[in-house]
C-alpha cells in the first residue's frame, strides 16, 4: 500500500479540508506539513523524518519536489520517492540546461515562482527544509513572503569551501524553528539571534535510517550494481566546491590520477550535484569509468538504502561529500576527505583530510586501508546525531504553536529582544 495520507480517512477530498482541518487524529487536529526535497542528498537525510511523519495520525504530509530530482542525468529520482509509496503533491522543474552562475541564479528565480504557485495549491501550515542547496533557499523566500512557518534541519554547521554555506545562515534568518546536529551548532543558530527556545537539539535524520534499517548484503548490492565488488572498495563523491571552482577542478584531476595507481580496485562513483561547473568534474571521472568500465561504474542515484549499503561495505569513501563526514562514521567505514568543501564541519577520528593532488589523494587513501587506521575508525563517532532525530523533530513539528512563530523577533545574546 505504500505511505498514504493521513487525511484522505477524512470524509471527503484531502484537497478540500478547510482549516482547521478536522480527521481521526489523537489531538482532532490534522497538521498540514510541507516537506521540501530538491535532491537526492537531502532527500536521503530527510527519508526517516518523512516515514514518520506519514505514519502519524495528527500530520497532513505533503512533498513538493524539485531540483535534481526531475533531472533524467542525476537519475530521474523523483521516482524513487514514488517507488518508496509517497506520494509527489508538487513538482516544480527548474533546473536550465548548463552550470554557469547566471544558470543557477536564474533556476532560484524559476523556482520561487514555481514553489509560490505550489505553495499556494497545498496551503501547509509549515514548511520543512533540509541543509543549504539554492533550491532550499528559494522555497524559503517564497514561504517567508506569505508568512508560513519554516522549520530547518541542520542549520548552524560551517562549510567553507562552497557556497552553500552562506546559503545555509540565510535559510536559518528566514525559518522560526530549527533543528541541529547538536550543541556546537545550537550555539551558533542562537548566536545570530534566534529564539533558543526554538532551537532544537534533534542529531541529523540520515543516522537514524543506519541505525533503524537492514542494508542490503554485498552480493545483493552487486546484483543491484552488475558488477564484481572486488577489493579494495572506493565509495566515490566528487561535488564542485562552488567557492573554490578551480580547487575543485584540480581535485578531480588529482582522484582520477590517484585511482589509477589502485589497479586492483572497484570504483562506485555516485552523481555529481547539479552545481556550478559540473562538468569539469564530470570529464575526467566519465573518462577514468569508460577507461575501466569492467572495475567501475557511476550511478546517478543509488537510493537511500543501497547508497548506505555502499557505504557500509567500501573498504574507503573518497571524495567531498557531507556523507563521508556524516554517514561514513556512523558506518564505521574511513573516509579520505579531498580538498576545501567541507572545511568547518567537525571530522571523526576516521576521517582522513588531503589536498587536491594525487600524491596527497593517493598517500591518504592507503592510510586510509592500513589495519591501525581500520581500528581507529571502528572506535570512531559520528558528531551528528544518535539515530533518533525523526521522533525529536516530528513531536516539535507537532506541538510548536505556529501562530506565534511569524514575524519572528531577534534575540540579542544580552537577552533583548527586538
Amino acid at each position: 500500500m505504500g505511505f498514504r495520507r493521513n487525511v484522505e480517512h477524512c470524509a471527503g477530498s484531502r484537497r478540500a479540508i478547510a482549516t482547521p482541518r478536522l480527521c481521526a487524529g489523537r489531538s482532532g487536529i490534522v497538521r498540514r506539513v510541507c516537506v521540501f526535497t530538491g535532491s537526492r542528498a537531502d532527500y536521503g537525510p530527510l527519508l526517516a523524518v518523512i516515514r514518520a511523519l506519514a505514519n502519524d495520525p495528527d500530520i497532513d504530509l505533503r512533498l513538493l519536489v524539485t531540483g535534481g530530482h526531475l533531472v533524467r542525468e542525476q537519475g530521474l529520482t523523483v521516482r524513487q520517492i514514488e517507488a518508496d509509496g509517497f506520494v509527489v503533491d508538487e513538482q516544480v522543474d527548474v533546473v536550465l540546461s548548463n552550470d554557469t552562475p547566471s544558470a543557477v541564479a536564474k533556476s532560484l528565480g524559476l523556482g520561487i515562482i514555481g514553489y509560490t504557485d505550489a505553495l499556494d495549491r497545498m496551503q501547509p501550515d509549515v514548511l520543512l527544509v533540509l541543509g543549504d542547496r539554492y533550491e532550499a533557499l528559494g522555497v524559503v523566500i517564497a514561504a517567508n513572503l506569505r508568512l508560513l512557518p519554516v522549520a530547518h534541519i541542520s542549520g548552524g554547521e560551517l562549510s567553507f569551501g562552497s557556497t552553500d554555506d552562506s546559503t545555509r545562515h540565510a535559510i536559518t534568518k528566514l525559518a522560526s524553528v530549527h533543528f541541529t546536529a547538536n550543541e556546537v551548532f545550537r550555539r551558533r543558530v542562537i548566536q545570530m539571534g534566534e529564539d533558543p527556545g526554538r532551537v532544537h537539539v534533534t542529531g541529523v535524520p540520515s543516522i537514524d535510517t543506519i541505525m533503524s534499517v537492514e542494508l542490503p548484503a554485498r552480493d545483493e548490492l552487486e546484483s543491484l550494481l552488475g558488477i564484481e565488488l572486488r577489493t579494495p572498495l572506493f565509495a566515490v563523491t566528487y561535488h564542485p566546491a562552488t567557492a573554490d571552482l578551480e580547487g575543485s577542478r584540480q581535485g578531480a584531476a588529482g582522484l582520477v590520477e590517484a585511482l589509477e595507481t589502485f589497479a586492483e580496485s572497484t570504483v562506485v562513483v555516485t552523481g555529481t550535484n547539479v552545481d556550478q561547473s559540473r562538468t569539469h568534474v564530470l570529464e575526467p571521472i566519465s573518462r577514468y569509468i569508460d577507461k575501466h568500465a569492467e572495475s567501475a561504474l557511476t550511478m546517478p542515484s543509488l537510493g537511500q538504502t543501497a547508497y548506505l549499503s555502499l557505504v557500509k561495505h567500501a573498504d574507503v569513501v573518497i571524495g567531498n561529500s557531507s556523507s563521508g563526514l556524516i554517514e561514513a562514521p556512523a558506518l564505521k567505514t574511513p573516509t579520505v576527505n579531498i580538498g576545501t568543501r567541507q572545511d568547518g564541519r567537525p571530522r571523526a577520528a576516521s576521517v582522513i583530510d588531503c589536498d587536491e593532488t594525487a600524491p596527497s589523494i593517493g598517500k591518504a587513501i592507503r592510510r586510509a586501508l592500513t589495519w591501525e587506521h581500520h581500528e581507529r575508525t571502528q572506535e570512531a563517532h559520528s558528531p551528528f546525531g544518535d539515530g533518533q532525530a525523526a521522533v525529536r523533530i516530528v513531536d516539535v513539528l507537532k506541538n510548536v504553536r505556529l501562530d506565534t512563530l511569524v514575524p519572528k523577533a531577534f534575540v540579542d545574546l544580552h537577552g533583548g529582544s527586538g
